[in-house]
């Protein structure tokens, strides 16, 4: 008899092995990627470097020595694979390894990081991103000077703020380094710098014959020192540091992932025309005028990753954000044509490389992340790699995709999708967690790692419900940006509308449970202030008052005008009116809040005041602070945290979704 299968636990975070990045041989018979997995004694990570062979054969494990291993690249010829590794201590430096495994060789060692690497077609230099340690103290000045040997400052030095952005969530204080593009010879590990200034560098890659580097890199101008330009360096002949480089790009503030076309006479990238706006489309600039053009319609929108010409120049190929999922496409350079390749009916491609056949990453709610390939039409797709067959062992979960009629604030109706995941059999009406995703310019991550608890609580009979309400993104300009100005007011009948559905259906009853981080955690909050649906909330890494968000955040003082179309000395009113903070002392919802003590994209003063005020207003809440932990902890946080944080989610929904809210709670109807 068989054995029956196990319930899904919170624990089960810690047997996910997670594909990161991978990379194609230039044969096109093997792939490698990095596979990250959880240390529970050490409390970390580890990555190494798995070769997939993609007849569908047995992976091979490459890397062993402990550490993360991680950015593999195949060198052209296909011989070598250089990769990053932290493996011997300290920030991580490039190491090169044979094709079929075998000792790494560390060829730098530099005082600060490097973050990623780029071979030169002729195999004989990488190009590198950097982190150079600089002085504060000197500010402009002391970017001039690139010292690949210079220490990085003590933790305890006073750290010098003069421009913005000078911090970064997951990174704390970033002026006291700079991101910038060197040149390494492989044979003699000779180390020419070849960028330099008060900005930081971001994606790399080479023109086919390699005698250019594209790169992307940020504005020097302190208004806009968030914004992102490609730029290009001529590299033929004997390379000199600090070379004259040319600026390509001038009207898209965020571009990145630079391609050459075969021929080098044009670059694709991806980018937004605002510095606001989190939505990525496709554009090209032609290398000989710098004309930029958008390719494909407006509505098109991308997932970050590489992006892949054809060898005859006319397609590329990329990973589209298109209703709900990541699918792979064709599009044409000219009509901006988009054919889908591989398209989940259910799932998300999170990685990709292109070849002389296509290897792709893809994951979903009711299924683990694992590799594929395909021809490069999409046709003879099938799985590469057996990382987590433990998710066989578990109860088999539906997600279903689903459609909604809901008001659309303008005083008709319209048509939204979301997602449901259920155990099937399991008998009706159910507990029902409305989940809530970030951005609000995203839609919901397909991904087991941020939200194992939907796993928990669908074996234990709850009924999951995801919406990709208005503002969410992979709907169309229109879609998205109707949300501006209106957070909170515009979504909010449109979830109760959701709800009232299901119940309609005689799938969930009153027993509804409402959970969110980031714009997530902002919703859950502004919901619970503003409606009697909900039993129970969990506020994780919120937007609580956006006029401190402006001031406090990373990016505050450039996203919260873009969505509010203005900033707080311009629309206070609106911004208090839309603040949860001004809502949530009102409610009576149970709520938890859950918050990196380091998150520097929503700060812990979001969370602690709403805290504050809903406990003083006698509602049952508690708040619990991950030292250390930024605005991704319970996803990519020290294990222990998201251990901790993913139990209590579980803990405090099953514990007050049966208790009815308290007569005599004042919200608005």
């Amino acid at each position: 008899m068989a054995e029956a299968p196990s319930a899904f636990t919170v624990d089960d975070l810690c047997n996910e092995q997670r594909i990161e990045s991978l990379d194609l041989h230039p044969g096109g018979q093997r792939a490698v990627c990095a596979l990250k997995s959880v240390q529970r004694a050490d409390d970390d990570y580890q990555t190494h470097l798995w070769l997939l062979p993609l007849d569908g054969g047995p992976s091979n494990r490459l890397t062993f020595v402990p550490g993360k291993n991680t950015r593999p690249h195949w060198s052209p010829g296909g011989d070598r694979i250089a990769f990053l590794s932290d493996r011997h201590g300290g920030p991580k430096q490039v190491y090169l390894m044979p094709a079929d495994g075998g000792e790494a060789r560390q060829i730098t060692r530099f005082a600060g990081t490097v973050v990623d690497l780029a071979w030169r077609p002729d195999g004989r230099q990488l190009a590198l991103v950097c982190a150079v340690n600089v002085d504060p103290d000197q500010r402009v000045d002391g970017t001039r000077e690139v010292d690949l040997q210079r220490p990085i400052a003590s933790a305890t030095a006073p750290e010098v703020v003069w421009r913005l952005p000078y911090k970064m969530d997951g990174s704390g204080y970033v002026l006291g380094a700079r991101l910038q593009v060197v040149l390494l010879d492989i044979e003699s590990q000779a180390a020419t710098p070849l960028t330099r200034g008060d900005y930081d560098v971001g994606h790399l890659a080479w023109s086919r014959d390699g005698r250019r580097l594209a790169y992307t890199r940020g504005r020097e101008d302190e208004r806009e020192s968030h914004c992102t330009d490609v730029w290009m360096l001529d590299l033929d002949g004997p390379v000199q540091p600090f070379p004259e480089a040319r600026r390509l790009t001038t009207t898209v503030a965020t571009a990145s992932w630079p391609a050459f076309s075969p021929d080098g006479s044009t670059i694709a990238f991806m980018g937004a025309e605002n510095g606001g706006d989190a939505i990525m489309r496709l554009w090209a600039v032609d290398v000989a005028s710098g004309t930029t053009r958008r390719v494909a319609d407006e509505d098109v929108e991308l997932f970050s990753n590489a992006l892949f010409w054809d060898a005859d120049g006319r397609r590329l190929r990329a990973v589209q954000a298109w209703r709900g999922v990541q699918r792979i496409v064709s599009i044409q350079v000219d009509s901006g044509e988009v054919t889908p390749l591989v398209e989940p009916p259910a799932g998300q491609v999170s990685a990709m490389a292109v070849g002389e056949v296509i290897a792709y990453v893809e994951e979903g709610m009711d299924h683990p992340i694992e590799a594929h390939r395909c021809d490069l039409d999409g046709g003879q797709a099938r799985r590469i790699s057996d990382f987590n067959g433990w998710w066989r062992q578990r109860p088999a979960l539906k997600l279903e995709r689903r459609r909604f009629e809901v008001p659309d604030g303008e005083g008709g109706t319209e048509s939204i999708e979301g997602w449901l995941l259920l155990r099937e059999g399991d008998a009706s009406p159910r507990r029902l967690l409305v989940d809530v995703h970030g951005g609000p310019a995203s839609y919901v991550a397909l991904q087991f790692p941020t939200a194992p608890y939907w796993q928990v609580l669908a074996s234990q009979g709850w009924a999951i419900l995801a919406l990709n309400a208005v503002g969410s993104a992979s709907y169309g300009r229109r879609f998205s940006e109707r949300l501006r100005k209106c957070w909170g007011k515009l979504d909010l009948p449109q979830y109760r509308a959701a709800i009232a559905a299901l119940r309609r259906e005689g799938l969930v009853d009153e027993r509804v449970a409402i959970a969110g981080s980031s714009y997530g955690g902002y919703f859950s909050a502004y919901a619970t202030g503003n409606c009697e649906d909900f039993r129970v909330s969990v506020v994780s890494a919120p937007v609580g008052n956006l006029e401190t968000h402006y001031g406090t955040s990373d990016s505050g003082y450039y996203a919260d005008p873009f969505s509010m179309e203005g900033k707080p000395e311009a629309n206070r009113e609106l911004m208090i009116e839309l603040s949860p903070m001004a809502h949530i002392g009102r409610g009576r919802t149970p709520t938890l809040f859950l918050q990196g003590k380091d998150d520097e994209r929503c700060p812990k003063c979001q969370s602690e005041e709403m805290f504050v005020k809903l406990k003083r207003s006698g509602t049952p809440s508690e708040m619990v602070l991950y030292p250390g932990g930024d605005h991704h902890t319970l996803g990519q946080g020290r294990p222990s945290h998201r251990l901790d944080g993913h139990a209590r989610i579980v803990d405090w929904l099953n514990r007050w979704v049966e208790v009815p809210l308290p007569a005599g709670a004042e919200h608005k109807r």
